[in-house]
Order: C-alpha cells, then sequence, then structure tokens
C-alpha cells in the first residue's frame, strides 16, 4: 500500500487500485520483467531534459506517448544540478520532479540513470569539473575523495527520486548503476559495489538496478557486478543474436534489453552530419521486439547543447561535439516528429496498442530575416565590464579549475619579455592549450593557437608589449580515459628563448553580464577600443530582434561569421562554427522569443566577423555543412 508521506509528495501521480500492491520486478524463470505481477516489455526512448527547454518538456513527452513508446529514459547529469560544490539547483530548467511528474500525467514509464558518470556526449560525462582541484583524483573508482563527493550527491538526489519509484507510487521502475563502466580502464569492482550499496541504502532493496555496457567481453566483464542486473547497448551494425547470447553469458536469466539501441549518431566538429537509415532502425526494432526484448532507443529526442555542456571525445585527437545533438532521431532537435518516427509507430503497432489519435504536429517555424549586429567592443577593452573583480596576478598560467572558473573563457594577459623584430615561435611545449586560444599584440589580433592542431605560432612586437591570449574551453572530455580534462594553459609558454611569466588571469563572466541585460540595457561606460584590424580578434556583438507578434521556434544562421557563442534574450544558445561545420543554424527555442518587445542578440565572435554583420533567422536548420540535409 501507499504510505501517506508519499502521496503528498507526489498529489499528481496516478496511484495503485487500492489493494493491489505495485512491483516492478524481474522473473528469471519466465525471462522477463513483471510489472505488477503480469509479463511486461518495455518500448522506451531516451530524452535529457537538460537538452529540451522545460516548456517544452510536456510537447515531447507527449510526442513519445504518442508514437508508441509506454518508457523514457532519462540521464541525471550531476554537473548540471551542483555546479557548484554543495550548492543544488533542483528549480527552473533543472526541475527533474516536474519532468518526472510530466512523464507520468503522460503516461509514461521512467528508466533512470543518476550516474554519478553518464557520457552522454555531456561536458565531462556529467561529472562536476570541481572534482578535478585534486590534480590526484581517479574518477570513477573507489579513490576516497571522489567515492565521499559522489556519496554525498546521491544522497540528495537518491532522498529526492526515491517517492518516484513505481512501487512507491511513482513512475520509475528501474535504475542504473554507473554507465559503461565496462568500457573504462579502472575496472574496479570496489567502486561499482560502493555504488550498489550506496543505491540500495537510498532507494531499497525492491529496485530493479542494472548497467548496461558495451557489446564486447572486456566491458561486460568490466561493467557487471553481482546484484545489478546486466544489459547491452548496440547498434543498426551488429548482428541481434550474437549481441543477445553476448548478454546471456553475463546474464543467463531474465529479460533480454538493449538499453541503447542507436537511431542516429553524434557529431563532432568537421565531422560529416550522422545518419542512420529509417529502413534499418525499423526492421532492427521490430526483430527485437519479436524476440521479446525491452528496447530503449537511443535518443528518441536529441535536444541541443545549449550554452556550454557539451562534451568531447578524445581518441587520436581532442574532439568537441557540436551544439545541436539533433542525433538524425525520430523527433528533431526541435522536437518535430520525422519519417523515423512514423516508421518506428508502425512497427510498434505490431507488438502493442498505439494510442488513437493524430500525431502533434511539428511546433510552428519563422523565418524572421536579417538582423544588422553593431560591434560592442574587443574583449580585450571590455575586461571592466566581464571581470569587475579584477584579474588574479601569478607566476605562471593557472587553469580554469585553480581559478575555479569551469566553463566559458578566460583571458591570459602578460607583455613581451624583449623587442621581437622577426616573426619568433610562440610555443606551447606541452600541447597545452585546451582548448583554443586567440592571440592578440598591442589589441592586434594574431591568430589561433589549437589543441592537437596548431601549437606554435609566430609573434613580433617589441619589449613591454602587451600579450593577450583569450582562451576557450570547447568542452571536458565525455568518454574515455582523458576525462580528466583540464583546460586553460596547462603548463608555460615559451616565445623564442623566453619562458612567458607573470601573467593576468582575467575569469571572463560574460553570461552573467549577459543575462543581466548587457550590452543593449545601458548604464555601462564602454571605453574606446583600441585600434584593431577591422573585425579580428574576439570581439562583443549585438543588436535586437524586433517584435512580431509571434514567438515562435526558428534558426539563427550566421553566414560569413568565424566562430563564437550566441545568446537571445540572456541565454546562452551555444557554440557557433560554420567554417568547421557540419552545423550551420542554432535551434533557437521560440520560448526564448518575446512577440511583444524587442529580443536582444549578443554575439561573441572570437575571430573574424563579417563586414556585413548580419545574422539571419530562418524557418528550418541546416546541420550539414554540404547543406544536402537538414
Amino acid at each position: 500500500m501507499l504510505a501517506v508521506g508519499a502521496l503528498a509528495v507526489l498529489p499528481l501521480c496516478a496511484v495503485a487500485v487500492w489493494g493491489i500492491e505495485r512491483s516492478f520486478s524481474i522473473d528469471p524463470e519466465r525471462n522477463c520483467f513483471l510489472k505488477d505481477g503480469e509479463p511486461f516489455q518495455y518500448v522506451s526512448g531516451s530524452i535529457h531534459y537538460s537538452r529540451v527547454p522545460r516548456s517544452y518538456w510536456r510537447d515531447r513527452l507527449n510526442k513519445m506517448y504518442m508514437s508508441g513508446l509506454n518508457a523514457v529514459q532519462v540521464y541525471v547529469p550531476w554537473n548540471f544540478h551542483e555546479q557548484v560544490q554543495g550548492v543544488y539547483e533542483f528549480d527552473g530548467e533543472r526541475d527533474v520532479e516536474y519532468f518526472l511528474n510530466l512523464a507520468n500525467q503522460t503516461g509514461l514509464l521512467v528508466i533512470l540513470r543518476p550516474g554519478p558518470y553518464i557520457c552522454a556526449e555531456w561536458e565531462m560525462g556529467g561529472l562536476p569539473a570541481w572534482l578535478l582541484h585534486n590534480p590526484n583524483i581517479i574518477l570513477r573508482s573507489a579513490d576516497s575523495d571522489y567515492l565521499q563527493a559522489v556519496s554525498n550527491w546521491m544522497a540528495v538526489l537518491l532522498t529526492k527520486l526515491r517517492p518516484w519509484l513505481y512501487q512507491n507510487g511513482g513512475n520509475i521502475i528501474s535504475v542504473q548503476v554507473e554507465n559503461e563502466y565496462g568500457s573504462y580502464f579502472a575496472c574496479d569492482y570496489n567502486y561499482l559495489r560502493h555504488l550498489r550499496t550506496l543505491f540500495r541504502f537510498f532507494l531499497g532493496e525492491d529496485v530493479v538496478l542494472f548497467t548496461t555496457d558495451g557489446n564486447t567481453d572486456k566491458e561486460l566483464v568490466c561493467g557487471t557486478l553481482e546484484g545489478l542486473y546486466a544489459t547491452i547497448d548496440f547498434g543498426t551494425d551488429t548482428n541481434i543474436t550474437t549481441a543477445f547470447r553476448r548478454q546471456r553469458r553475463f546474464e543467463p536469466k531474465g529479460p533480454l534489453v538493449n538499453s541503447e539501441f542507436y537511431t542516429g549518431w553524434l557529431d563532432h566538429w568537421g565531422d560529416k552530419h550522422a545518419a542512420v537509415e529509417t529502413q534499418k532502425v525499423s526492421r532492427m526494432l521490430e526483430d527485437m521486439l519479436s524476440l521479446g526484448a525491452s528496447v530503449n532507443m537511443y535518443m528518441f529526442e536529441g535536444g541541443t547543447n545549449f550554452g556550454y555542456w557539451n562534451g568531447a571525445d578524445y581518441d587520436s585527437r581532442f574532439r568537441s561535439v557540436v551544439t545541436s545533438y539533433d542525433y538524425n532521431a525520430p523527433l528533431s532537435e526541435a522536437g518535430d516528429p520525422t519519417d523515423k518516427l512514423l516508421a518506428i509507430r508502425d512497427v510498434i503497432k505490431h507488438f502493442r496498442d498505439v494510442p488513437v489519435g493524430p500525431m502533434p504536429p511539428a511546433s510552428p517555424k519563422m523565418a524572421y530575416g536579417f538582423v544588422t549586429l553593431k560591434k560592442v567592443g574587443n574583449i580585450s577593452g571590455l575586461l571592466d565590464t566581464l571581470c569587475p573583480q579584477g584579474p588574479v596576478q601569478s607566476h605562471h598560467p593557472l587553469t580554469f579549475e585553480e581559478m575555479k572558473h569551469y566553463y566559458g573563457f578566460m583571458l591570459y594577459r602578460t607583455v613581451l619579455p624583449r623587442n621581437l623584430p622577426e616573426p619568433t615561435p610562440l610555443i606551447s611545449p606541452m600541447n597545452g592549450i585546451h582548448d583554443r586560444a586567440y592571440v592578440s599584440v598591442n589589441g592586434v589580433y594574431q591568430g589561433v593557437m589549437e589543441r592537437d592542431v596548431t601549437l606554435v605560432m609566430n609573434v613580433t612586437g617589441r619589449a613591454g608589449d602587451q600579450l593577450d591570449m583569450v582562451v576557450e574551453n570547447m568542452g571536458r572530455v565525455n568518454f574515455g580515459n582523458k576525462i580528466n580534462d583540464y583546460k586553460g594553459l596547462l603548463g608555460n609558454l615559451i616565445l623564442g628563448n623566453d619562458v612567458l611569466t607573470d601573467w593576468l588571469i582575467f575569469s571572463l563572466d560574460i553570461d552573467v553580464m549577459i543575462a543581466t541585460g548587457w550590452p543593449q540595457a545601458g548604464g555601462m561606460d564602454v571605453p574606446p577600443e583600441p585600434k584593431s584590424e577591422g573585425g579580428r580578434g574576439p570581439a562583443v556583438y549585438s543588436g535586437t530582434l524586433q517584435p512580431t507578434g509571434l514567438a515562435w521556434d526558428t534558426f539563427i544562421k550566421l553566414n560569413g561569421w568565424t566562430k563564437g557563442q550566441v545568446w537571445i534574450n540572456g541565454v546562452n544558445l551555444g557554440r557557433y562554427w560554420p567554417q568547421r561545420g557540419p552545423q550551420q543554424t542554432l535551434y533557437v527555442p521560440g520560448s526564448l522569443l518575446s512577440p511583444t518587445i524587442p529580443n536582444n542578440i549578443t554575439v561573441l565572435e572570437l575571430e573574424n566577423a563579417p563586414e556585413h554583420g548580419r545574422v539571419l533567422f530562418m524557418d528550418r536548420p541546416q546541420l550539414n555543412n554540404t547543406r544536402a540535409q537538414s
């Protein structure tokens, strides 16, 4: 029976019929899940509340329900809720309980993936950057500092979510422990045992706990643990029989489960836009459901890496994930049904009743046209505004983590130690620029140094000339062995034969300032900018999109711009980089726009702005630099 306390916490949850105890479990004899004692097969899709505006959560969940899904799979990104150690954020866009309640109202069960590590192509795989204050920490292991931080976080999160378990009147049917742990080098069973104990303590003995790992023996050996049900993930390039046979070796009895069936794939900057054929997805889904397997489609709605939340991979080199997380998923980045969704719904109809009624339509889009932006000033001339607390002085460069400025940008300033009449190499000898540095001398832009790509550039000047380097964090590595991904200048720079020292380091609080209405709000004196070469080098531009009486979704295109960041009405849309592609437009949710007052547009261009200064609001996305696909 439901406790009174559970009813108080979950006033909107659908509770069990009186006299019937709610339960969700695994039946090893019939090789299936049991829901309220009856065999149960889930058909689920992944959606990340952190990648979809709160105002659109209901719309996306409704479309997933109307597609025939009976569950959604949800990651909880730790760093989204505890950006500053000990400060927990669960309101507004971070209100995970509101999201769970909407899913419950919609008729969707939830498969919860609380980490603590989630991968997800999300900044540092969801781990907070403040963990890196300890330079010796071994993440995702039984390292005592790491375990203490994890325990503190889970005590907050799991206590909050326990009332939402299915047996407590909520809609969470199962909870994943860690994430694809077998792909990590540590292979630390003590860590997994600690998590198992932690999850059981806060969630109870009845909840189904599970693991997910890639389809190899090594990953399943290191990623599984007794008491945690072992599931696998694979896409359309995998033989189903072989994959499930491998799951059976590690989990001889119980349901077959593909926890991440890939409907598409991610993009890195410079990649060709990823796509997975609809026919392959629908055919394989049908084959798995025919076997009685429970399947979660990753992703069903991809969404957007707003702000600085994108992750990165590191294989042979550092590769940052693009802003769009469209993923070629059944619902587009803007939540629009695709042909892939309709094909999937046709498959699901063969296995369970699909809700009667039409699929909700795509949201209306608006091509608002061109807006011309004006230059506010170069970053070097805006430091009093963007770094009001002033710089930190240090003999050697300090990292973002040492400065406790975890995301975005910092400016490093020193002076040339001698006259350099001839081009002289500026070198990052240890590949220590993480991730891009925009270099100026006396306000004149010199060019870019980039991690793994450009470690040397030539500089000229006179002794005492001011050397500025705006360094960009392009997103921390989210997968593999290099997730201890420190940002900024990680070591000394050498100019000719000199080691550069005596730095002034400015943490650029540009998001804080823009959120207050700067630069459009006025009231702040901007000093005259030093002479520079037109639109070259890091600079801020602003303008307004005039109201039209409508606030519909749109897509902003920065044709002729090089690389940077865009804010609309104080909200950071993410990174643009049309020069490298494949993404050419950024998604602008209509919920960010005002239909009645001017909408503020702010752009931080890092390299080279076009003379025309225009941006274009379109009614469709361009996610492929060949522009053959949207």
